[in-house]
């Protein structure tokens, strides 16, 4: 399932980061790199893997590489987490109509 190998991607904190600096847009590897703590070809092998995971796309721009966050991929992870969100809101729902009604003060 797409959504697992995606979740599993995003386990790594650094991984995470790197993937968190595409929230701006599009960006070569040298520009998500600046100011992480891990070396320019260790970011690039966080993008491998996110690549695959289907959570980042790449295209050539001259000889770089330009990275961006794949809405596609995205929208895995967003609908396995979304029936935790469905199941939460039927629980409440649900427990919300088996209260009792507390009388106000003064009645």
């Amino acid at each position: 399932m797409a959504y697992q190998n995606a979740l599993g991607a995003l386990a790594d904190p650094t991984r995470r980061s790197v993937f968190e600096r595409l929230l701006d847009g599009p960006q070569p590897v040298g520009r998500i790199a600046k100011g992480m703590p891990v070396s320019r070809p260790a970011v690039s092998q966080h993008l491998k893997v996110l690549k695959e995971a289907g959570l980042v796309t790449d295209r050539a721009e001259g000889t770089r590489r330009v990275y961006c966050i794949d809405p596609h991929g995205l929208a895995a992870v967003r609908r396995y987490l979304d029936q935790f969100w469905d199941q939460a809101l039927a629980a409440f729902a649900a427990e919300a109509e088996k209260a009792p009604e507390k009388p106000q003060e003064g009645e």
